[in-house]
């Protein structure tokens, strides 16, 4: 039972210090995490050995607490293009900690810098940017600007398997039923649409009531989905037709990951919103943004009773600013979307010659180094030899977790599936990675499928299926 009169003095002793925290052993964390924020990630985390301690990273490598080194296909999702704690990166947050940080009462150069720069480098006239601390802010930030544009106009669009984040607002534009049911009533007026049906599309957009579309040009959780060819220069002609706004979430796709800087350059399209983040804080900061056309921007902001509609305290601080300015300038730099793209032609072009070897893998796609492997449900002898109800369901959320559990546990290979579609494994390292690494995991990947994997699962599932019986 929690003691409210603990004196002062005696928490302060219990505190944990940094020193203390970096040195914390594997069980001890995964007690705190147990006790203080997520008991059921422990056990989920726990099943394929997911718990692992890492204490070191750089580049495209970390190390566990026993020396261990794994290479990071995850990529932080997408946070990591520039790698773990790049150099440059470090060297901005040096030049400029002497700055104030967080001042309200004033305007600060840096964070002007990143906004000019970011008016540079993006679509057409993408200019009035709104800095905030992460994607899903820079989501709800954009879905406020498209319903205050029009009042008259309330409906928002959005994609099946869609994923923008699980804050109310974004949450109310996640296409997926099992994230949304436990939090109704979500944000009214929302509706959605088969990703890549511009039939469906336009059927939502007739009567003329849309404040917004809003969708990502590669579904990255729904499970690496592309959308056919010419999808986004059609619905970009649709929602001129309509007077509905286009808002592209670049969260996970910007900065390069497919093989241009913005993956809605692939169809030369403008959109009226563009959500970003993830590496634009290099690795390092959180660090988000919103940047909109600046005709839509000012309907809603423009004037000095207006002006503080919308804002955030630590949006646009001068260190992620820094940040921001950096990361940008050593994507291009470097020419990373070129590597991606280069990179991303050589993985892709492996993956496929796989699938082409095994019938487990059912799909191979992506762009870039934002690339998904879809794997087919387990055979009938297999479903026969472990005789459990609802097997089916359980495969279907838990094969790409297998593969990724194999991959990491015996290859020292950091993957994961995809938060909308559990039996598609992501591959997604930073854009620095180098041609040997991605033969490392198609070789991984070969030998895994090669030695009889439906052994493997059905050991694997058994375990799953016993740990979460038990529970």
């Amino acid at each position: 039972m929690l003691n409210l009169n603990v004196n002062k003095k005696d928490t302060i002793t219990n505190l944990t210090s940094l020193n203390e925290a970096l040195e914390m052993s594997r069980d001890k964390m995964r007690t705190y995490y147990r006790n203080y924020i997520n008991p059921s990630l422990v056990d989920v985390m726990g099943l394929l050995d997911f718990d692992k301690l890492f204490v070191k990273a750089d580049g495209i490598y970390v190390w566990d607490e026993s020396g261990n080194k794994y290479l990071d296909f995850l990529g932080g999702y997408g946070a990591l293009n520039l790698g773990h704690n790049p150099t440059e990166v470090f060297q901005a947050l040096e030049t400029a900690k002497s700055r104030p940080n967080i001042l309200q009462a004033s305007l600060n150069p840096l964070t002007a810098a990143l906004a000019s720069n970011l008016a540079q480098v993006t679509p057409g006239d993408l200019s009035r940017v709104f800095f905030c601390n992460s994607g899903t802010e820079a989501v709800e930030g954009a879905l406020k600007l498209a319903r205050a544009v029009d009042p008259k106009r309330k409906k928002i669009i959005y994609c099946q398997n869609s994923f923008h984040g699980k804050s109310l607002g974004s949450l109310s534009v996640t296409g997926r039923n099992k994230y949304q049911e436990p939090f109704r009533p979500l944000l009214p007026n929302c509706e959605m649409v088969p990703f890549g049906d511009l039939n469906s599309l336009e059927v939502s957009l007739e009567n003329n009531d849309t404040a917004a579309f809003i969708v990502e040009p590669i579904q990255g959780e729904g499970g690496i989905n592309l959308p056919p060819e010419g999808y986004f220069s059609a619905v970009r002609v649709l929602c001129n037709k309509y007077h509905t706004l286009l808002i592209v979430d670049e969260i996970q796709t910007g900065f390069g990951r497919t093989g241009t800087l913005f993956a809605c350059e692939h169809e030369n399209i403008v959109p009226d919103i563009m959500c970003i983040a993830k590496s634009l804080g290099g690795g390092i900061m959180p660090l988000g943004a919103y940047i909109a056309r600046p005709h839509i921007w000012d309907k809603v902001y423009k004037g000095i009773d207006k002006y503080a509609l919308h804002t955030s305290t630590f949006g646009g601080n001068s260190l992620a600013s820094a940040v921001g300015i950096v990361a940008l300038e050593t994507i291009l730099t470097k020419e990373l979307p070129r590597e991606a793209k280069e990179k991303g032609s050589y993985l892709l072009e492996k993956l496929s010659q796989l699938k082409d070897k095994y019938k487990l893998i059912k799909d191979v796609r992506g762009r870039g180094l934002l690339i998904g492997i879809e794997f087919n449900q387990p055979s009938n002898g297999l479903v026969n030899k472990l005789t459990l109800g609802k097997l089916n369901k359980l495969s279907e959320e838990y094969l790409g977790s297998l593969v990724a559990g194999e991959l990491l546990n015996k290859f020292r290979i950091i993957t994961a599936y995809t938060l909308n579609k559990p039996n598609v494994i992501r591959l997604e390292p930073p854009l620095i990675v180098d041609y040997p690494s991605l033969d490392l995991v198609i070789n991984a990947l070969d030998e895994i499928m090669s030695h009889s994997f439906s052994g493997l699962m059905f050991n694997s599932m058994r375990n799953v299926i016993t740990s979460i019986t038990s529970k």
